[in-house]
């Protein structure tokens, strides 16, 4: 009998093989920069370089806990030994061929690391874990392929607009302002809260446009030919695609609709799946 293997992900089409490699924790990811503890703490934004991490119990050394088999069995974060409080990080990601996105990341950290709550929001990813737990996972997420320096950012809070809207400089949107372009690199001169830092972070440059697209886990119209949707690319469309992205649009159109005000459904020109045209909204 054949061993067991397992997948992650399928490794159908070029996209698909990205996502297995990442959500994979036997796959090493590449390292693209190395962040200065300081200005990584800067950046953070939980505390300052040379600070103690903030408490919210004794070390489990101290607490005199009753004997139970489940400790055994599942030991604790170095984070929950110490008595370290929960802090949170939150990571934003452009629609443009970013190569990580919100739920992909929260797949990738289940299996990568432990002691953790994430939460997916249309085009943000909360990471809540044990302080000193979390920086680790930090490094992984700012460092490694899995953020571009100008289409994955951290952004703790006001990331609206973000992740549909690029800069001219190509940087992701933002009203705070957390980042900005020196040259050919992405420098953050506000933490993940939007206050501004003592020195300035460089992350370095960001992923040519050509790099992005072999390196993004996202499915766009412009990427994989099957699912172009053009007529002046893909003259016969495949049905079965065609008719998933007319009952998607339709659900999130008549969700609108019914939260704003459900009578507008009624008036909806497009309720009929034929009338709708399937034409690029980026």
């Amino acid at each position: 009998m054949a061993k067991y293997e397992r997948q992650y992900y399928n490794k159908g089409d070029p996209i698909a093989r990205n996502r297995q490699r990442i959500v994979d924790p036997n796959t090493k990811l590449e390292k693209l920069r190395t962040i200065p503890d300081e200005g990584f703490l800067s950046i953070l934004g939980h505390r300052n370089f040379g600070e103690a991490y903030k408490s919210v119990h004794p070390p489990l050394s101290e607490l005199g806990e009753p004997e139970d088999p489940m400790r055994d069995l599942v030991p604790p974060t170095e984070g929950a030994k110490a008595g370290d409080i929960v802090d949170t990080l939150v990571m934003t990601d452009s629609v443009y061929d970013a190569p990580l996105a919100v739920y992909l990341r929260a797949w990738m950290l289940h299996n990568r690391v432990r002691g953790l709550d994430t939460g997916c929001y249309s085009g943000r990813n909360t990471v809540e874990m044990r302080a000193r737990d979390l920086e680790d996972a930090g490094r992984m997420l700012l460092e490694t392929e899995v953020c571009d320096a100008r289409r994955n950012h951290l952004r703790q809070m006001t990331c609206t607009g973000h992740s549909c809207r690029l800069d001219q400089d190509g940087l992701m949107f933002d009203a705070v302002r957390r980042t900005k372009m020196e040259g050919t690199d992405v420098i953050y001169v506000k933490n993940g809260f939007g206050n501004p830092i003592d020195k300035p972070v460089s992350i370095g440059k960001g992923l040519s446009d050509e790099e992005l697209k072999k390196r993004t886990v996202i499915y766009r119209y412009d990427n994989i030919p099957n699912l172009v949707l053009e007529e002046v690319v893909n003259p016969r469309p495949d049905e079965e695609v065609k008719e998933t992205i007319q009952w998607i649009r339709r659900i999130m159109r008549q969700r609108l609709y019914g939260n704003l005000n459900p009578e507008l459904i009624k008036e909806d020109a497009y309720e009929n799946l034929e009338q709708l045209e399937l034409k690029p909204r980026y």
